[in-house]
């Protein structure tokens, strides 16, 4: 049994995996004030909260896109699980992608993840959409290359961005509006938020088969893809446990 975590700006994804199967997935907040102690009290009572002895644990693995506190949430788990060596996605680490990009370092470890477990799972060529803090939409050929993509402002921050720079549009919740057209102010930046954003998603994928010569397999995961996949006229595959599945690959790879 693993554990493996995926770091992200906004929230963290803690999973156990037993071979193939993922035994839970659990998302908290990014919190750059916890210390190691601390990250060790979450993760010690979410095993707890799902029956999993800490020794039962027998190797860990994390991505990152938060450096500062990669490594302690490094020590935390290995405070709890005892284990001397945890896995960190990075430089000398096998993933077995080939990157065609201008710097392959510049990839964040969170897309390589994604890229490797979509190659695995699914028909090529490809396009990976995690929605987080940004939304990044990653291209893989159809000879296995990863080759680029494009970053936009996520969701979340799009709304801040548009509540906090006007001094009468209110906060909001992401839940889907009644309608398109929005009667209210409310369903009316609801749906300009979802259904814009989804219209990006189609117009995008749209543009890249273009490029490509060719349709594409589009699989969407994150935190707020559930919210805008529905919306979409594309056919997107919501695969909420990708950046997990992409994670024990690795760890095989490398164990």
């Amino acid at each position: 049994m693993i554990i493996a975590i995926d770091i992200g700006n906004t929230n963290i994804v803690l999973a156990c995996t037993e071979g193939k199967d993922i035994l839970f997935q659990e998302r908290i907040s990014t919190d750059l004030q916890k210390t190691d102690l601390e990250h060790a009290i979450s993760i010690k009572t979410i095993l707890e909260l799902h029956h999993i002895r800490p020794e039962a644990v027998t190797g860990a693995i994390i991505s990152s896109v938060v450096p500062p506190i990669t490594d302690l949430i490094r020590r935390g788990l290995q405070k709890v699980t005892g284990l001397r060596d945890v896995m960190v996605v990075g430089p000398g680490i096998k993933t077995g992608l080939n990157i065609l990009m201008d710097n392959p370092a510049q990839v964040g470890s969170d897309l390589i993840v994604g890229a490797v477990a979509g190659i695995a799972e699914y028909r090529l060529p490809l396009v990976i959409v995690d929605m987080g803090t940004a939304t990044t939409i990653c291209v893989i050929d159809e000879n296995r290359n990863y080759i680029g993509g494009m970053i936009l402002p996520g969701l979340s921050v799009s709304l801040n961005s548009l509540t906090s720079a006007t001094s009468q549009l209110p906060r909001i919740s992401l839940d889907p509006p009644r309608r398109l057209i929005g009667k209210n102010t409310i369903d009316g930046m609801k749906s300009g938020v979802l259904y814009g954003h989804a219209s990006c998603l189609d117009g995008m994928i749209g543009r890249i088969e273009d490029e490509l010569g060719q349709s594409v397999t589009c699989v969407a995961t994150g935190g707020l893809a559930g919210s805008v996949v529905p919306l979409c006229r594309r056919e997107i595959i919501l695969d909420d446990t990708l950046l997990i599945k992409g994670l024990q690959i690795i760890y095989e790879k490398n164990s």
